[in-house]
Order: C-alpha cells, then sequence, then structure tokens
C-alpha cells in the first residue's frame, strides 16, 4: 500500500493508495484541518487507526507541501510546524517517505488524469515528446514544469509565483501603481491568487460595492467570484475580468520559459470555480499575446484539472515511483 498527503495552509488531505499499472487507486482519503494540530505524526496516527486503514502495511509514502523542501524538511505556508520526513517515517514505520514540493507533486498527476478530469480551453495540436507545464492559484501562486526526458515527464517545483508581476494594460498598470505602493514590490501572487483578488478589488470599485462584501471574511474572495458569476457587481465583474486576464499572461508566460508545446495545465482551487469566466476567452486571449510567439501559444492544449484530489494523486503516484526504483 501506499500513503500520499497533500498538505496546505488550511486543509491537509491524506490517503492510501493500493498500487495499480496505470495508476494509483485510492482506497481511503481524508481532510484534516491543518491548523487543527501541532505536527503531523499525530495526523498520521490518527488516520492510521481509521477503518479500512488499520492494520495495512505501507511500502512508501510521499507528501507534498505548501512551501519550499529543504533537505528531509519543509515548511507550510500558513502553519506553524515543520513537517520533517524522518518523523513521519518514524510514525508510519516506513523506511522511505519522500517530500515534495505542492505543485511538483500535482504534476505526478498530470500526465495520468482522465479526460473526464480535465476542461479543455484551449484544444490546440500538442506536440510529442515536447515539455509541459502546470500553474494553479488557490491560497497562493504556484507553477512546476514537466520536462519530457525519453518519453517520460519528470516534474520540477519553482517559485515562479513569487517572479514580478508583469502589468500588459492600462488596467493592469494602474493595479500595479496601487499595490507598489501597499507593498513595496509586486510579485504574481500578489495578483493571481485567493489573496490577488482581495487586492484587485479595492481598484476595480469605481463605485460603492452591491454584493455587500466585507474583505475582513475569510471567504471574501469567493464570494467576489461568485457576485461576478452572477453579474451582481459591476466592481467585482471587473475584479474578475482584470484577474482572469492576469492568470491567462502568466500562464502563457510560463509555456514560454518551459516551451510546454506539449500543454499547459491549470490547477488549484479556484479555476474549476470560475470556469464559466475562463471560458469567454479572455484567458485564452492573454495566453496567446505573446508576440512573436503568438503562433506557437495559439497551437499549446490549455486544459484546466477538475481532480480537486490531483495532488494527492500525485503524490501517490512519486510514491508508488519511488518505492519501485533502487
Amino acid at each position: 500500500m501506499l500513503l500520499a498527503g497533500d498538505i496546505g495552509g488550511t486543509k491537509t488531505l491524506i490517503g492510501l493508495f493500493d498500487r495499480q499499472p496505470s495508476r494509483p487507486r485510492p482506497l481511503a482519503v481524508r481532510a484534516f484541518g491543518s491548523l487543527d494540530y501541532h505536527d503531523l505524526p499525530p495526523m498520521l496516527d490518527e488516520f492510521m487507526r481509521d477503518d479500512g486503514v488499520k492494520g495495512q502495511r505501507i511500502e512508501a509514502a510521499c507528501f507534498g507541501v505548501a512551501g519550499p523542501v529543504i533537505g528531509a524538511a519543509a515548511k507550510p505556508t500558513n502553519v506553524p510546524w515543520t513537517v520533517d520526513a524522518h518523523a513521519a517515517a518514524a510514525a508510519l514505520r516506513v523506511s522511505r517517505v519522500s517530500l515534495l514540493n505542492d505543485l511538483e507533486a500535482m504534476a505526478y498527476s498530470v500526465p495520468v488524469l482522465q479526460e473526464s478530469e480535465v476542461h479543455v480551453l484551449q484544444p490546440g495540436e500538442p506536440e510529442p515528446g515536447r515539455n509541459m507545464a502546470l500553474i494553479a492559484a488557490g491560497t497562493g501562486l504556484g507553477e512546476a514544469l514537466l520536462h519530457n526526458v525519453g518519453g517520460r515527464f519528470i516534474p520540477s517545483a519553482s517559485e515562479g509565483g513569487h517572479a514580478d508581476f508583469a502589468a500588459r494594460t492600462e488596467r493592469e498598470i494602474t493595479l500595479l501603481r496601487a499595490l507598489t505602493a501597499r507593498y513595496g514590490r509586486v510579485d504574481v501572487e500578489r495578483v493571481v491568487s485567493g489573496h490577488g483578488l482581495l487586492n484587485i478589488y479595492p481598484v476595480a470599485h469605481r463605485q460603492p460595492c452591491t454584493a455587500g462584501i466585507d474583505l475582513d471574511e475569510p471567504d471574501a474572495p469567493a464570494m467576489i467570484s461568485a457576485a461576478a458569476l452572477a453579474h451582481r457587481c459591476a466592481g467585482c465583474v471587473e475584479t474578475l475580468e482584470l484577474f482572469v486576464e492576469a492568470y491567462g499572461a502568466e500562464a502563457g508566460n510560463l509555456a514560454l520559459r518551459g516551451v510546454a508545446t506539449g500543454g499547459v495545465f491549470v490547477g488549484g482551487g479556484i479555476a474549476p470555480k470560475i470556469l464559466p469566466a475562463l471560458l469567454t476567452g479572455a484567458f485564452v486571449t492573454a495566453f496567446r499575446a505573446k508576440p512573436p510567439l503568438d503562433g506557437m501559444l495559439s497551437r499549446i492544449p490549455v486544459k484546466v484539472i477538475l481532480n480537486a484530489e490531483a495532488g494527492l494523486l500525485g503524490a501517490a503516484v512519486f510514491a508508488a515511483r519511488a518505492h519501485a526504483e533502487p
């Protein structure tokens, strides 16, 4: 059996998987509140006592962590504890525990996703044997490349979400000026993320909000998106439009950096929830608008990942691969 985890700042998923020839099959998956625990081992102990899990022998384990992985440890963003591979191995009584950046883990799921688990934004013409890329906006912004090495995709993590935000239009320049005054330096995550929606909102609103949204509410980003999709607030509509265009532009930047002519995948929690806004054409238009390489970008397939547990699945894929190799 394989054990996988997707550790985020708010929620942690832990799953038990059965090894299969095509892709690991989930047998039990449980969600935990990350802030409800002081460390990962107590969470693992609780999971391993669940019905259907108790008594199972774990061959290998892998955890995707929303934060940089240094050696055998990783510090998740917005969680006041460190994920330690050695401590996790002791809790599970297993010799092999791997830690990956959360986007690197999700990237391992991309080659095994089924057609029903993605929604096509741009069919494109994928080039066999070429690289792919993954971008995912949620609480923050993550990016990863999938390098095609001899027909096998090898994901690599990045901190591309913290690269500089590149304003392209007059209203993005206005946004950049406002955020520069507030933060000093503006990285892409300040715009393309859940918190980015909160940053865009005050700049986009030229008149009082008619949706009654309190930006201090934990679910304020989702409320902004919902009000925009329902056309209940003109400022919310403009906020989401600006967000979608910036998201598409950054996805295009990532495609250029990795020459990802095999395809670009859009993951994370936000994209499936705002799918109607992504289907207006604004995302793809911004994705393509990179002359002189707009022709190349128009041929790259772009797909939204609908599987909410893609990060967990990817961690299981890596665990299976790591255990199979010496």
